[in-house]
């Protein structure tokens, strides 16, 4: 299957129509039949003469004259480039153009030239009746009312000349208006200030807000006829920079098929192209029998209104529902461009392991239509990621020939084992296959922690990476703030020790029966005695008001995550071994270099393991720098929601 991404045309470079006036060219005298008489030669320069004082005239009145210029606004470029505005339109005409504001003038020309002539025929008369009905159509032509009612008859004439556009020029004739204001708003001319009073009057806003409505409506506007014997249908719809077509085709033998409705496109908006359409023309041009590359090609050099000629689909269309966008944070990272299976790479959404997707559709349940988090203003197409059950599998058939390649690799080591041994390695293998434990996606909801509940703060990093530093510092500075989890043991309790203030004092037998029933977190032993810290503890802390700060191996996030405690995880990472030398030398210590790369090491595979339970991440390049970070993502706990698992708020 060959698709190609139907999205972010260039507009076609229009012929612009030259504003030329028509002469005629029919006249007789052309082989010189007309002799004309030394007094007529004398009246026809007379004449000659005046026309030209009345052009120069018509120029001085013409300068210093502000016309719009279609270059300062997009949208009346756009508008002078469509081939419908026609050269009735003047106004759009370049160099060449006829001002509007020489109109009346033409009309005076004309009958100007009329009454010379009158004049010229007068002195050619004999009769003194002739001459006195002449004199009397002369002084007509000059009368006022005469030529206001004749500019009238040439204005509708000229109207009633013009063909009416069988479908709307634009659809943003309100923002249109708008531009023009701007572009006025420096005039001083009479007619711009005029123009500008015009426009910002009440009922004609309100008239170009209908006028856009009602042309909406009819470029969407759908027949259905036969073509060929096929019934198709005409769908008309508007491309813009703004609103991309957002549609994706594929071959189908001859055939050139939409693939894919993308959220967010023109198509998707109009509702009036659907998978599985056939498409025949597109402004006339036709399509069947040409390969995808070349309808991309085409559609690049079209814009504006888009009018397409489709066979309708077969498919049984199911009723329209409205779709519900569910928000995932993702656990791995993808990058479209090295992804063979995505069926159209122009519409890949790349993303990080930790990012928050907003999934706006799942009718493909291998490729879902999704926005990434905080990019929506400048991503006008939904993009393209892999379905969740889609990507378990293909993670399951990785890992499935990964494991193979290492048992070939072994292969002599591997027939050495006894039967037992490999009928054990099989079961293990088949069992990895089940996919439902591989980490894709998790969906999330937004939280805003109450007052009087706040969030525990898990600070997880490496042995040296200074999170034990940060939490000591907090609990320092705002006692009455934060507050430590009181851990359990099974040692004796000392004279200066008070059971539930230090420690809660327990039995080994009632830790080790906690332990079973999984009500701590982490636990250990160290010298004969028990430690552990529980979910119960915790809670006490969070239900006293304060915030629970936890230093925790990566191990015990994940049961930390399974309680009802919401926690804020924050990885706190070391800086590079260098620097991360220079801040154990002030606190006295000279780590050797094998164990500054352990550190680093151990930090590398915390992020690969656990990464997706980081709420966020702080590198310790300095400790100060570091707290207030660390004091900043606090604070915002209380004044912004956060993501937290759906399963959470259940």
């Amino acid at each position: 299957m060959i698709t190609s991404h139907m999205n972010g045309f260039a507009p076609e470079a229009s012929a612009q129509v030259k504003g030329h006036r028509e002469r005629a060219v029919d006249c007789p005298g052309d082989e010189g039949s007309l002799v004309k008489s030394p007094q007529s030669s004398a009246h026809m320069e007379r004449i000659q003469h005046y026309q030209e004082e009345l052009r120069k005239r018509r120029e001085e009145d013409g300068r210093g004259r502000v016309d719009i210029d279609p270059n300062a606004s997009l949208r009346l470029k756009k508008l002078a480039e469509n081939p419908k505005v026609g050269i009735d339109n003047p106004t759009f005409e370049g160099k060449e153009k006829a001002s509007t504001d020489s109109y009346p003038q033409d009309h005076v020309a004309e009958l100007e030239e009329l009454r010379q002539a009158l004049k010229w025929t007068q002195h050619c008369l004999t009769d003194t009746q002739s001459q006195q009905d002449v004199e009397l159509v002369m002084q007509l032509l000059v009368a006022e009312d005469f030529r206001n009612a004749y500019s009238v008859f040439a204005a509708v004439s000229q109207q009633k000349s013009r063909v009416s556009p069988t479908s709307p020029l634009t659809v943003q004739a309100e923002d249109l208006c708008q531009e023009v204001q701007k572009i006025l708003q420096s005039s001083q001319q009479k007619e711009g200030m005029e123009l500008r009073t015009l426009l910002t009057n009440p009922h004609l806003q309100a008239l170009m807000q209908a006028h856009d409505i009602v042309a909406v409506q009819e470029m969407a506007e759908e027949s259905v006829t036969q073509y060929l014997g096929e019934t198709v249908k005409l769908v008309r719809l508007e491309k813009t920079r703004d609103t991309p077509l957002g549609a994706t085709v594929r071959n189908d033998m001859d055939s050139v098929v939409v693939s894919r409705v993308v959220k967010g496109g023109a198509a998707e908006s109009s509702g009036l192209l659907n998978e599985g359409d056939e498409i025949l023309e597109i402004n006339s041009v036709p399509i069947r029998g040409k390969h995808v590359n070349e309808v991309h090609d085409l559609l690049q050099q079209m814009h504006g209104t888009l009018t397409f000629l489709l066979i309708p689909s077969s498919q049984i269309k199911a009723a329209p529902h409205r779709q519900t966008v569910i928000h995932v944070r993702a656990y791995f990272d993808y990058d479209p461009s090295d992804d063979p299976f995505l069926p159209c790479r122009e519409l890949g959404l790349s993303f990080q392991k930790g990012d928050i997707l907003h999934v706006i559709s799942q009718d493909d349940p291998n490729w879902w239509q999704a926005y990434r988090d905080g990019d929506e203003d400048n991503q006008p197409l939904a993009g393209l990621v892999p379905g969740r059950c889609f990507q378990q599998q293909r993670e399951t058939l990785k890992k499935t020939i990964t494991d193979r390649s290492r048992e070939q690799q072994g292969k002599h080591w591997y027939a050495k084992k006894s039967k037992k041994l490999r009928k054990k390695s099989v079961a293990t293998l088949s069992k990895s296959s089940d996919y439902d434990d591989i980490l894709t996606y998790e969906e999330m909801s937004l939280y805003h922690q109450p007052a009087s509940r706040r969030r525990p703060i898990a600070l997880v990093g490496p042995t040296n990476s200074g999170h034990d530093e940060l939490r000591r510092r907090l609990l320092s500075i705002e006692p009455d703030k934060f507050a430590m989890a009181v851990p359990h043991t099974t040692r004796n309790l000392r004279i200066h020790e008070r059971n539930g203030r230090e420690y809660h004092f327990v039995s080994r037998s009632a830790f080790e029966s906690d332990m079973a029933a999984g009500k701590f977190m982490e636990f250990g032993e160290f010298e004969k005695n028990l430690y552990g810290t529980s979910t119960d503890s915790v809670r006490h802390v969070v239900n006293s008001g304060r915030i629970c700060l936890l230093c925790l191996h990566t191990r015990s996030l994940q049961v930390l995550r399974s309680s009802n405690l919401k926690p804020y995880v924050v990885f706190i990472a070391p800086p590079s071994q260098e620097r991360l030398r220079t801040l154990l030398a002030t606190e006295g210590k000279t780590p050797k270099p094998e164990e500054l790369k352990k550190v680093a090491e151990k930090a590398r595979e915390m992020e690969h393991s656990f990464g997706h339970f980081f709420d966020a991440t702080i590198v310790n390049l300095d400790p100060d720098q570091a707290f207030y970070e660390l004091r900043r993502l606090i604070d915002k706990l209380d004044t912004e929601p956060q993501w937290v698992p759906t399963s959470w708020l259940c």
